[in-house]
């Protein structure tokens, strides 16, 4: 008597892992997207700073239109809340909640799980962009420059911000990653050369403040995108630094549970 060998269809296994990890960027933007917190802090609060702080001279920005010298700041700052305070804040509550470590079991690798949340933050962060600039060209904007340093500083800046979000989320509990991840973002808001020149602090602060990562960010596109500057190679080695301090860090100390 001989048995018949079954034939699946479809065949039963892993999908292959760049499948795999363009439905899990899919996935995490959408679940980005549709928090409102995130909308908030990725959206909502850059844009209404730039048109408000653009409108009114709260600040003195110094000579020239104030839009020249906020949007800059703003798109650092764009880039600090979905790269940095968005990531660690959700991917906290995912640890929390054990949904890593349900995902660490998965046959997706874990750097491919960090690659799609590194995907999903680059879509998030290029819908940012093109709505920042259509407001702010909108306001009078004029901006100059090399495009290639705009991308390698944007570039450069989410993966600093990105490796020193998850570090904060892989560390700390949920609640304390939550009010340390929105205290960091004011902070640096106030003192990280956004919307308050970083001449307008004493010198010696400005000898520290200029080593953040926000204030290399948004130095090194407003010397290109308001100066039309070459290639800011101080500010794209500040931020590099940061970036492999910040991934290094994470990679070793984050805990998936």
């Amino acid at each position: 008597m001989t048995t018949a060998t079954g034939t699946f269809a479809p065949r039963p296994g892993a999908a292959p892992l760049p499948r795999m990890i363009r439905a899990q960027a899919a996935l995490e933007t959408r679940m980005l997207l549709r928090n409102g917190e995130q909308l908030l802090l990725t959206v909502v609060i850059p844009t209404l700073l730039l048109v408000l702080f653009s409108a009114v001279r709260i600040v003195d920005t110094g000579a020239g239109e104030p839009v020249d010298f906020l949007t800059p700041g703003i798109l650092g700052l764009a880039v600090m809340s979905t790269a940095f305070t968005g990531q660690a804040i959700a991917t906290g509550f995912e640890r929390r909640y054990g949904v890593l470590k349900r995902l660490a079991a998965s046959p997706l690798p874990r750097w491919g799980l960090m690659t799609a949340k590194t995907c999903a933050v680059l879509v998030t962060e290029v819908f940012q962009v093109v709505l920042l600039t259509a407001v702010a060209l909108a306001l009078g904007w004029s901006p100059h420059g090399n495009p290639l340093a705009v991308v390698l500083l944007l570039l450069l800046g989410t993966a600093a911000f990105s490796g020193l979000g998850l570090l904060m989320a892989g560390t700390l509990k949920a609640e304390a990653t939550l009010a340390g991840a929105n205290l960091v973002f004011l902070l640096l808001l106030v003192g990280g050369g956004v919307i308050v020149p970083l001449t307008k602090f004493p010198a010696a602060a400005q000898q520290v403040l200029q080593f953040l990562p926000i204030s290399a960010l948004s130095d090194g596109l407003r010397t290109v995108l308001q100066h039309g500057a070459g290639m800011p190679w101080g500010d794209l080695g500040i931020l590099a630094v940061w970036a492999v301090l910040g991934l290094g860090a994470a990679a070793k100390f984050f805990r998936w549970e």
